[in-house]
């Protein structure tokens, strides 16, 4: 019987607008008020710094999503470059750190879903990862669809938050920054608000013409999202002090109640729903699809590569990531999970851009639909992204270095 095949659904305008809610609900509505207190007013220079990162790891993946248009991504491109054991480590940490990813917006979602109804936390949480599940497995296109619904909701009620403040720009000098330290700290925490273009890049095999189309839908989510982010952080500290946006379990929600009056702040909050739910649908998206490409570079462990006959979804793989999710949910408060995020994170871009630079050598005549301008650019992005590890607690490192011990321990298992 021939293998189930992922179904070609997804156009430009799809994959960008879906990669741009990913990016947008994550950072904005979950971590800006953690953000701003460890940065302060330079809580806006924090998401330059990470966007700058990002960007450049950004061209280094629409790169290799433009020369290997797979599942499994970050997968592929270090098997390519590197072997099957660097390749199978960094799928471990980019599969947890999605697991992680969603389990930290999921909380997010609670917080403002408990601000709404009440609901416990982890009970809003909980059932948002569950409910999530269901949609990823009915289908891409039906998954496609809800993110570009909600991209284009939590897109508006950012721009709301930018009118509301509008009258209170210039009150504050955005200038004035006691701890530059803490703008470093603040970057490396809001860098998991720009996560969301390399999940992009695991849709490849479900995107049409994904040699051309991905390079393109990748740089232009990013753009759009670093525009955006910055001016909302402007907006939201000329509003409410760092220390009450620090304090607040739905901060946009609080600035958009202090700028336009209570009902506003009811709306913003139910716009947040929308946006952290949209992130989690995308993160376990992308992340069952690297599971997914996972299991194809691995004969040894083919279950999680199966395709759901009708459906044409990865539906074992869908559940080895709700099932996770749940899990990471008692692990502790947001912050300290965007952080273990980030960890998993900045590890697999320091190999996705040493691989890129190693493929420009190993295979400099392959056909490249999209090509990053200089070699200096991944060389930048490896080195700014191994920086950010330490600019993390110290507890984070060595939780990251935990998982790292785990991932190798499973290949050694898996072989």
């Amino acid at each position: 019987m021939p293998k189930i095949k992922l179904k070609r659904e997804l156009g430009l305008g799809a994959v960008t607008l879906t990669g741009i809610g990913i990016i947008l609900g994550a950072g904005i509505y979950a971590l800006i008020g953690k953000a701003a207190a460890i940065a302060g007013t330079g809580v806006w220079i924090s998401f330059l710094i990470a966007a700058g990162i990002a960007a450049l790891t950004g061209l280094s993946y629409a790169e290799l999503s433009s020369m290997f248009p797979k599942a499994g991504a970050e997968y592929v491109y270090t098997n390519k470059a590197f072997g099957k054991r660097m390749a199978f480590l960094i799928g471990w940490l980019v599969s947890i750190g999605g697991v992680i990813g969603a389990a930290a917006v999921s909380l997010g979602f609670g917080g403002y879903l408990f601000g709404l109804t009440g609901i416990p936390l982890l009970y809003g949480a909980g059932g948002l990862i569950l409910a999530v599940s269901l949609i990823l497995f009915y289908g891409i296109r039906e998954t496609a669809n809800a993110a570009i619904i909600g991209t284009l909701i939590e897109a508006g009620g950012l721009i709301l938050i930018i009118i509301f403040a509008l009258p209170y720009l210039g009150s504050i000098n955005y200038f004035e920054v006691e701890d530059f330290g803490g703008v470093l700290s603040g970057a490396a925490l809001v860098f998991f608000a720009y996560l969301g273009f390399e999940e992009m890049s695991r849709m490849a095999e479900e995107t049409k013409k994904p040699h051309e189309t991905m390079p393109k839908a990748i740089v232009l989510a990013i753009l759009i999202t670093s525009l955006l982010y910055a001016v909302v952080a402007v907006s939201a500290i000329s509003v409410l002090s760092p220390e009450v946006l620090g304090a607040s379990e739905s901060p946009l929600a609080d600035v958009a109640a202090k700028a336009f009056g209570a009902e506003t702040g009811i709306i913003l909050a139910v716009i947040a729903l929308f946006a952290t739910a949209n992130t989690v649908l995308m993160m376990q998206c992308a992340t069952s699809r690297i599971l997914y490409g996972i299991g194809e570079g691995n004969p040894s462990i083919p279950l999680i590569s199966k395709v759901h006959k009708e459906k044409k979804t990865p539906w074992f793989a869908i559940i080895i990531v709700t099932l996770a999710a749940m899990v990471f949910l008692l692990f502790g408060g947001i912050e300290k999970i965007a952080y273990l995020t980030d960890f998993t994170i900045f590890m697999a871009f320091v190999i996705v851009n040493l691989s890129l630079i190693w493929l420009r050598h190993k295979k400099p005549k392959m056909k490249r639909k999209f090509k990053v301008p200089s070699i200096a650019l991944p060389v930048l992005g490896a080195v700014s992204s191994f920086a950010m590890l330490f600019t993390m607690p110290f507890e984070i490192i060595l939780y990251g270095l935990g998982l790292l011990a785990v991932g190798l321990v499973g290949y050694k298992v898996s072989k």
